[in-house]
């Protein structure tokens, strides 16, 4: 089911930095018309603001708050494309003396924080058939010691897109599951990645993604060199029919 950006209005969560400001750029250079910022903190989309005047719209939300995310839809109900980014990453050990609590934050921002964003907008992506694109990382298919709770928390966020896939997508919305290695971001740079990509190769290769129609986006080379062995796999199970 192909996608095009163009003329769409989108709503982009943890717009302010990172992956989530290059998706905002790379959708308007491809015909976005208006762009919803998502953020807790709507002082920090200043740059944002000023680069695209009204075209942006700054809306405070917390994918933490049920409430928040209420609110949020009832104030963008023009929504076509729902990119949930915002996501926190840990650095912990399953031998961490604060592993369960890392695997608490993160599962309520990057699980719990995906479940009650999509809920809040299946009805309108149903009504404006529209498209739910969820960041999620190559930590969502192999474990890193160091980042066990993250990458935990990432396993089941994907787990949790292939289900909105099946359910969304029996009532006509497209979904896209992101799947990014190491990247050029505030997050990478915390995490030690050095010499990685820029954001844009993410935010670009969305853009590609939704009009090919593909679920899976492995958008850099890390990660595609991961997408090689783990093709036949999501072919054959992920998007495979085994109710034959």
């Amino acid at each position: 089911m192909s996608f095009s950006v163009k003329d769409k209005v989108a709503l982009v969560t943890g717009a302010n930095r990172g992956i989530g400001k290059a998706i905002v750029e790379s959708f308007f250079e491809h015909g976005v018309r208006k762009i919803y910022l998502a953020v807790r903190n709507p002082e920090s989309t200043q740059e944002l603001q000023v680069q695209y005047g009204d075209k942006v719209v700054v809306l405070r939300a917390d994918v933490t708050d049920t409430g928040s995310l209420q609110s949020l839809a009832e104030q963008a109900t023009d929504v076509d494309i729902l990119v949930n980014n915002a996501g926190v990453m840990n650095h912990a050990s399953p031998l961490s003396d604060d592993v369960e609590a890392s695997l608490q934050h993160e599962l309520d921002v990057n699980v719990f924080g995906l479940l009650r964003t999509a809920r809040a907008f299946a009805k309108i992506l149903e009504t404006n058939q529209g498209a739910l694109v969820q960041l999620n990382s190559i930590a969502s298919i192999k474990t890193f010691g160091d980042m066990t709770t993250y990458c935990a928390s990432k396993a089941a966020s994907y787990s949790v897109t292939q289900g909105l896939r099946e359910k969304l997508g029996e009532k006509g919305v497209k979904v896209l599951s992101v799947h990014p290695g190491p990247i050029a971001t505030e997050m990478g740079d915390n995490a030690g990645f050095s010499g990685a990509p820029n954001a844009s190769v993410v935010s670009e290769g969305i853009v590609d993604a939704l009009e090919a129609g593909d679920f899976h986006l492995f958008p850099d080379s890390t990660a595609k060199h991961l997408e090689e062995a783990y093709r036949s796999y999501a072919e054959q199970i992920i998007l495979g029919d085994l109710s034959v």
